[in-house]
């Protein structure tokens, strides 16, 4: 059975944040919050019928509005054109603090309405799962990409290093026979020219 959906809005950022959700935890999910808004008072259930029939049009989808303003939630919002100190928006003179709309004026929402609405969010929620787990999908497929080039290059190294080890020990190798043919020649040479210098004497009387 489909939950009873309700508005909740806040604010983030430049921007003031309302959507149709089955619960504070589901908008709290569409609304990437990494803490519970509501319990610190930054969030709350909305019944501004403006703002209930515009999330109730587009349950699950996040919408907005430039922080401080008066205007009607999109889904697409502009940042607000005026910026305080800071870069903070300023809020608008004309809109008084604390100021909440009058709960007789709500529109009632039928029980057709709201099954509607339940199952577009339960839609919306379902696709923006499909997408996060597609982008998800994809950065595990670059995370996989960017391994494989890792060790195609950390094997290429280690093979690189084991012919060059082979090739020096090689090397070293021909040295110490050359050092020790070296010191062979140097010592049959000595008795060679020994020998013949001794022969030379001889021959010269």
């Amino acid at each position: 059975m489909a939950r009873k959906m309700k508005t909740y809005q806040t604010s983030l950022g430049f921007f003031d944040q309302a959507i149709a959700a089955p619960s504070m935890k589901a908008a709290l999910e569409a609304w990437g919050a990494d803490s519970n808004l509501f319990h610190q008072g930054a969030a709350r259930e909305s019944d501004d019928p403006d703002v209930v029939a515009a999330t109730m049009a587009k349950p699950g989808v996040v919408l907005k509005r430039p922080v401080g303003s008066t205007g009607p939630f999109r889904e697409h919002a502009e940042l607000p054109a005026k910026l305080g100190v800071g870069g903070k928006p300023k809020k608008d003179p004309r809109k008084p603090e604390g100021r909440k709309p009058k709960k007789d004026a709500a529109r009632p929402v039928d029980e057709v309405a709201e099954r509607k609405a339940a199952l577009a969010y339960e839609r919306e929620r379902k696709s923006r799962e499909r997408e996060q787990a597609k982008e998800e999908a994809a950065r595990q497929k670059e995370r996989e990409r960017r391994q494989q080039a890792i060790d195609k290059a950390q094997a290429a190294l280690d093979r690189a290093e084991a012919e060059h080890s082979d090739r020096a020990a090689a090397i070293r190798a021909e040295a110490e026979a050359l050092e020790k043919r070296s010191q062979a020649e140097e010592a049959r040479w000595g008795k060679e020219k020994e020998r013949l210098a001794t022969a030379l004497k001889r021959a010269r009387g």
